[in-house]
């Protein structure tokens, strides 16, 4: 890849953060050429196609983190970007549910951060207003977001790459970095036998983000541990005992939300995730192993610390994981009228949760920057919401310290 007259900037990453960043880039620097490079034969193949296309309005997020920040700034844009490309998007809500008197204390605190990020429309509901609201859900008290969306992530990853195309900027699929290196002050790109010679380089590699990062600064740490999620659909029969969403309270100690009910933009309900560690990194059957991510994990000294933190959680996950009555006997408190064989199994994804030394998790994105090369090293769930802002403010940074 020859430079052109202006500076030349690549992405890797063909997921929703790499897209928007690379989209965002071609508006705020006409005339730099864009050079996104995918490993798979399309873009949004893993974390981005996996989800469950919820659009988060900032409940969970700690106060000032970028969490917080970005994903109200992404909610507003990515709502805008749906309606101008014609992309589905459904405000259907959800209720936030505590379902015994020891949750009512979690829920009390998870309003009072919510209600500081602004989350538009909060309100709290008893029992009746629960079932006002989901007449077959079950709970002492809720909170309900009512601006808490569903949408198709693949398909504004689709036109996020159109955009770029359009642009002036390139895609390109089945092109898996292998190698960076720096010559005469450019960035160079290996993938396979090719080389791309780049003046800035951005890594929104997801999964393999921890990898991708050290290729540059060779820091080990924190490190990808991946958890993978699978999901129950329910049969047409009941798929609409929920209109909208309904999820547990979560638990502060764990990373994850809890396993909830969520239609999809399509069409349908499901019942999920839940998250157990996975063998592989893109692996999204029990059965896949990666003796490479295997031996990453168990080479951590930080996988060992959250183990021991929460065995007895990873313990409920994988039965839970086995046995569909035993998944759905935790889903049932919520929703008791569906059960486990009005369920099939369906789908899964793979979370890249990032864990540091200690065994401390990577709650907030983290962003960093080295020698022309910036790095995001973790973008957790919001971060197919916050997408649009995350790309604003990685570029905005990049600008500022290139001033």
């Amino acid at each position: 890849m020859q430079a052109g007259s202006g500076e030349t900037i690549g992405v890797v990453g063909g997921g929703i953060v790499g897209l928007a960043v690379a989209r965002e880039l071609t508006r705020r620097r006409p005339g730099t050429r864009v050079v996104v490079l995918e490993k798979e034969d399309r873009v949004a193949a893993h974390q981005t196609g996996h989800n469950s296309g919820v659009v988060h309005a900032g409940i969970y997020y700690r106060p000032g983190s970028l969490k917080a920040t970005l994903c109200t700034r992404g909610r507003h844009l990515l709502r805008d970007y749906c309606a101008e490309h014609g992309i589905a998007y459904d405000e259907c809500g959800k209720l936030v549910v505590a379902v015994d008197a020891d949750e009512l204390g979690r829920l009390d605190a998870l309003q009072r951060t919510a209600t500081e990020n602004g989350v538009p429309g909060l309100r709290r509901v008893d029992a009746a207003g629960i079932r006002e609201l989901e007449p077959h859900a079950a709970g002492l008290a809720a909170l309900h977001s009512p601006a808490t969306a569903i949408t198709d992530y693949v398909a504004i990853a689709e036109a996020l790459a159109a955009d770029v195309r359009a642009a002036g900027g390139e895609v390109l699929l089945g092109a898996e970095v292998t190698g960076l290196t720096r010559e005469r002050g450019r960035v160079v790109v290996c993938t396979g036998d090719e080389r791309y010679a780049v003046d800035r380089l951005v890594l929104c590699g997801g999964l393999q983000a921890d990898r991708l990062a050290r290729l540059v600064d060779g820091r080990d740490g924190p490190r990808i541990i991946p958890f993978r999620g699978e999901y129950m659909r329910v049969h047409a029969a009941k798929e609409e005992l929920v209109r909208g969403m309904v999820y547990p309270v979560p638990d502060p100690r764990y990373p994850f939300l809890g396993v909830h009910y969520t239609r999809r933009v399509g069409g349908g309900l499901e019942v999920g995730p839940n998250a157990v560690l996975a063998l592989h990194r893109e692996g999204y059957r029990r059965s896949d192993l990666s003796w490479r991510d295997v031996r990453d994990i168990a080479t951590w000294p930080g996988a060992w610390h959250l183990a021991r933190g929460n065995w007895r959680t990873g313990i409920a996950e994988v039965r839970g994981s086995v046995s569909v009555r035993a998944y759905m006997r935790a889903a049932q408190r919520y929703v008791p009228a569906i059960g486990a064989t009005d369920v099939v199994r369906g789908g899964a994804g793979v979370r890249a949760q990032a864990v540091e030394r200690d065994g401390t998790l990577v709650d907030d994105f983290r962003i960093t920057h080295a020698d022309g090369v910036t790095a995001v090293r973790n973008a957790p769930s919001p971060a197919a919401t916050s997408s649009l802002a995350i790309a604003e403010h990685v570029v905005e940074e990049m600008l500022n310290r290139r001033g």
